[in-house]
């Protein structure tokens, strides 16, 4: 019984590391973005926003956050975007 309390104590320890490490590597941001490394080259950035419906990507930049951001164009209206390492897509 002592045992197995005192194994149940270490993966719960284990467990609240590992979730307080995560969320101070990855902070999300009130848009629903995550900050991180992201891996997307330039192009492949303008090609996944094109593909969730941008149009006229310009100015694409990556900031120190790891998210690009550019303006652009949706259903003809302008708009800034963000996109972030995982993919995900916003609209400011």
């Amino acid at each position: 019984m002592k045992i197995t309390a005192v194994i149940g104590a270490s993966a719960l320890s284990v467990l609240l590391a590992f979730f307080a490490l995560s969320r101070a590597t990855e902070s999300t941001m009130s848009t629903g973005l995550v900050a991180g490394k992201n891996s997307f080259t330039q192009d492949q950035a303008k090609t996944w926003l094109e593909k969730a419906g941008y149009t006229n990507v310009a100015g694409l930049v990556l900031g120190s956050d790891g998210v690009w951001r550019a303006s652009a164009r949706l259903k003809g209206m302008p708009t800034l975007v963000r996109l972030d390492y995982r993919g995900a897509v916003t609209k400011s």
